[in-house]
């Protein structure tokens, strides 16, 4: 008992810095290589391996590099320096998130978020069996036709104070926000951001085959909405507590809140799509909304700077594990493998007919995603590879597309080297341990449904 209570409180940092401590130890391991690129393209077919000093004496090189040519792997010294490395490559990620936090704080400091979820929950009588279907319909069709992914941290508080509202844990309020935005990207009907680069590079008009994809993406939903209302059973069952809802009138200024946020959210994703807004932007955009909130608000400047502050400090823990997570990635490229891992993977797909090729593909990118969570970077170095592999092996282009939209999808519902899924996570305030064991058994089902949507898909020729 004492084993099982432990396990589950693990720190999400120490999960991070084993992880992290692997990565290092496959650079002593692993041979090391590196494709040819044409700017970040790999070139097919152009990986070659690379002389290697594999001593262990590397390991207490202090050094983090070797521009002598030849590979060696990182040391221990370069494995603590990946972690300040990977605080600044993500520091946009990072500080937006923070922002966000900032944000919410105002929000709450306001008073009109809990007014608000009580009317709202008052109008159907606390029925998630309702509100759950509606709000992940409009989530995952935001994600699978526009891409929207980071624009949600917004809304997880929400959910979370909504869930937590109606007796249930964070993760309840959670996984209505992610379960759905990651049933979106798995189909990705319309999303440009792995389309745009993964559909050219097999010799594709970006968003065609939309239609096929449009039945994968109600699949997929349909899935993700059962299981969600599944665990809302399961813990309206073991919990005892009947809440009642006693809303009254939202006064003048919970009502502007309300109205500037619903303003804020719509021009957060006609703003991000119409002028392609990357964290720098959309964090600009969220100081911007704060003070408006503020003073739509009728909050006083210092006390909107308190609150503004205490936000911050409930979502600080983000900017640690989005750093580490970043600094996985950093040190295969420093020890020269993360080529070599892809290369070893992209094998799997080598010629076993059309069906069996599909799959190896599908086995190689829920692989390969767990070192590059990167979507637009995954598109980018797999996809020039596996092209030309499914063409040999009979697998048509849309196909080996959607072996790549489902293993990116899949593997980012967990992988604890995404920095989006750290940053839901952390203003969700779950820890991964803690959401890997909850949304297991989902992750299962969705490969099982993917593995027999691409049987379809090789059988009728997309």
């Amino acid at each position: 008992m004492t084993s099982k209570v432990d396990i589950k409180k693990v720190h999400p940092v120490i999960v991070l810095l084993g992880i992290l401590a692997l990565a290092t130890a496959l650079t002593y391991v692993l041979d090391s290589g590196q494709y040819e690129r044409d700017g970040t393209l790999v070139i097919p077919g152009s990986y070659e391996t690379m002389d290697k000093d594999r001593s262990l004496m590397n390991l207490f090189r202090l050094e983090a590099e070797s521009g002598d040519g030849t590979a060696r792997p990182v040391s221990a010294i370069g494995a603590v320096l990946s972690i300040p490395e990977g605080l600044q490559r993500m520091a946009g990620l990072i500080f937006m998130v923070l922002i966000i936090g900032g944000m919410f704080g105002v929000m709450t400091h306001s008073g009109a978020i809990d007014a608000g979820l009580e009317k709202l929950l008052s109008s159907v009588s606390g029925n998630l069996y309702i509100l759950v279907p509606i709000l992940m319909l409009v989530f995952s069709a935001g994600s699978t036709f526009l891409g929207l992914a980071s624009e949600y941290l917004l809304i997880i508080p929400l959910m979370v104070m909504m869930a937590n509202r109606l007796g249930m844990s964070n993760l309840v309020g959670l996984a209505i926000v992610t379960v759905a935005v990651k049933a979106g990207y798995i189909a990705s009907v319309s999303n440009p951001v792995p389309l745009t680069i993964a559909q050219p590079l097999v010799g594709l008009q970006i968003f065609s085959g939309a239609g096929f994809r449009l039945v994968c993406y109600f699949v997929f939903l349909a899935i993700g909405i059962a299981f969600v209302l599944l665990k809302v059973r399961q813990e309206s069952t073991s919990s005892n507590v009947t809440p009642e809802f006693h809303a009254s009138a939202l006064s003048t200024r919970h009502t502007l809140v309300l109205l500037t946020v619903a303003a804020g959210v719509a021009f957060l994703v006609f703003g991000s799509n119409r002028w392609h807004w990357q964290h720098h932007e959309l964090s600009a955009y969220y100081i911007a909304l704060s003070i408006a909130l503020a003073i739509v608000g009728g909050i006083g400047a210092s006390e909107a700077a308190s609150a503004f502050v205490e936000g911050m400090k409930k979502v600080l823990m983000a900017s640690m594990l989005i750093g580490v997570a970043s600094a996985v990635a950093i040190t295969l490229e420093h020890g020269q493998v993360l080529d070599s891992i892809v290369h070893g993977l992209t094998r799997l797909a080598d010629d076993h007919g059309p069906f069996g090729s599909a799959v190896g593909m599908f086995a190689s990118q829920l692989l390969i995603d767990f070192v590059i969570p990167s979507t637009s970077g995954q598109a980018a170095i797999s996809m020039p590879i596996l092209g030309p592999l499914g063409q040999l092996s009979g697998v048509q282009p849309q196909t080996t597309v959607l072996t790549f939209l489902f293993g990116n999808g899949i593997t980012n519902i967990l992988t604890p080297t995404s920095g989006t899924l750290l940053a839901y996570l952390a203003t969700a305030k779950v820890g991964w341990v803690e959401w890997a064991k909850f949304v297991f058994s989902l992750w299962l089902v969705c490969i099982a449904t993917a593995l027999v949507l691409l049987f379809v898909a090789v059988k009728i020729g997309f």
